[in-house]
C-alpha cells in the first residue's frame, strides 16, 4: 500500500509541473517547449561531407550525385573541407521534392 501512495505522489508531481509549465507559457503559444528546445542543438550543428548520407539515409554514391546534380544545396566550406549544416540541409531536403 505504501507503494501505491508514492505512485499516487510522483503522478502529482509529474502532472503539476506539465500544468505549471502549460501556463507559463498560457499567453505565449510560441513558446517553445522541453522537447523543442532539446531540438535546438541541432541547429547550428554541421555534418560533415562524408557522413551527409547517413544523415540523407542514403548510398554514399547517391549522395555525391545529388550534391553534383544540385549546385545549390547549402554547404559551407571550412580550411577547404565542406560542411553541411544540418537545420538548412534538413529544410532543403524537404524542400526538394516539390
Amino acid at each position: 500500500m505504501e507503494w501505491g501512495f508514492i505512485f499516487v505522489a510522483v503522478g502529482i508531481a509529474v502532472a503539476g509541473y506539465f500544468i505549471g509549465d502549460g501556463l507559463k507559457n498560457f499567453k505565449n503559444p510560441d513558446a517553445k517547449n522541453l522537447l523543442d528546445s532539446l531540438d535546438e542543438e541541432d541547429e547550428h550543428e554541421l555534418i560533415k561531407e562524408n557522413d551527409v548520407h547517413y544523415f540523407m539515409g542514403i548510398s554514399k554514391e547517391d549522395a555525391k550525385s545529388l550534391i553534383q546534380e544540385h549546385s545549390d544545396i547549402p554547404h559551407i566550406i571550412i580550411n577547404g573541407k565542406v560542411y553541411y549544416p544540418k537545420e538548412k540541409l534538413r529544410k532543403w531536403l524537404l524542400n526538394l521534392g516539390e
